[in-house]
């Protein structure tokens, strides 16, 4: 009896496999059904679990969803589908938030309110100490002392001529020429330290400093003044040749390019000065700050326009004291590494 149940269970086996093959080959589109047999008693279980019960052996058919060549290439667009997915998850973000998984927490304000700015960081903030003298003049007392005075009062003549009282735009472009020295500086400064294998005593930074603190104050004017088209082909032209005076000047002798930059600080501040008297007087409208200039400097939210020139002229009062200052150490014969920078002092 035994015998002839498992004769009958093998035959039935075969024949089942056959038909399947034969049957569902391809059908369904191409898709391929195998046939297998799950064996769960000689006695009928009754049980059927997605599959055809017969005879105490359950047929179920296991089935695949393609070829090879068609699964593979159903994962990879399920793949490219979630690498979509998640490129376009946080769509208004501008650019990507993270680097290589490395994420920038959220920036705040000491109010809590998400701090809008990428330029510059809350703790670069500062508030400009006002109270430095901006009537101070180095008075010249060599050849090369006045040979810088003297040029930077012939190329003063150009810019008043061109552009008069338009207070703003001058400012604007004296920014964009105030804020070459300290990077030509700090970057031969850096070679040099390079080269030599010598610390800085910090003044790298300083100028570099300098330069970043100039830069900001173009950006702030520039929300305050939109340049026409020949102001701009003005700045490209004086950028173009001013760097590359300056960058000569420097490396040929340091302590003359410092001296130079003290003097031209000194007319920004002369420059600043009659800016804020054209405030005072009502020639120029007293306007509230750009919400850049409040962040950067810690400016009351009521802050004006009076007050931003007040803090850049302090700014440049700085950068006056700390060229000159550089210079001196260089008549003296010293190197800047020498004595220690002013960090911080903008």
């Amino acid at each position: 009896m035994r015998g002839s149940m498992n004769r009958f269970v093998l035959k039935s086996a075969k024949q089942c496999l056959i038909n399947g093959r034969s049957n569902y080959g391809t059908s369904s589109g191409g898709r391929v059904f195998g046939s297998a047999v799950v064996g769960r008693s000689v006695e009928l279980s009754g049980q059927r679990n997605g599959g055809v019960a017969f005879g105490g052996l359950e047929w179920r058919r296991m089935m695949s969803s393609a070829p090879a060549s068609l699964e593979k290439e159903s994962l990879e667009k399920k793949e490219r589908e979630n690498s979509a997915a998640e490129d376009t998850k946080g769509k208004g973000d501008v650019v990507a938030s993270s680097y290589w998984g490395i994420s920038r927490p959220t920036i705040t304000r000491e109010d809590g309110t998400v701090w809008p700015w990428n330029c510059f960081m809350p703790w670069e903030t500062y508030k400009a100490d006002v109270s430095i003298d901006v009537k101070k003049h180095h008075e010249p007392q060599n050849f090369m002392d006045k040979l810088a005075y003297r040029t930077v009062k012939f190329l003063r003549v150009p810019m008043d001529l061109f552009f008069q009282k338009r207070y703003g735009c001058h400012a604007m472009m004296l920014e964009t020429i105030a804020a070459v020295p300290g990077m030509v500086g700090g970057m031969l400064l850096h070679l040099k330290s390079l080269r030599k294998f010598q610390h800085s005593g910090g003044w790298i930074k300083a100028l570099l400093e300098e330069a970043e603190n100039e830069r900001m104050h173009l950006m702030t004017m520039v929300e305050l003044v939109q340049p026409k088209w020949y102001e701009r082909l003005l700045v490209l032209a004086a950028q173009g040749v001013y760097f590359n005076a300056f960058f000569l000047v420097y490396v040929t002798s340091p302590k003359l390019a410092h001296r130079f930059v003290g003097y031209l600080e000194e007319e920004a501040i002369i420059s600043y000065t009659e800016y804020l008297e054209a405030i005072k007087s009502g020639e120029v409208e007293n306007v509230p700050a750009p919400a850049i200039a409040i962040d950067y400097w810690r400016l009351p939210k009521d802050a004006t326009l009076k007050d931003v020139i007040t803090v850049i002229r302090a700014d440049e009062s700085h950068h006056r004291d700390v060229n000159h200052f550089a210079s001196d150490i260089q008549f003296q014969g010293k190197e800047l590494r020498e004595a220690p920078a002013p960090l911080g002092y903008h």
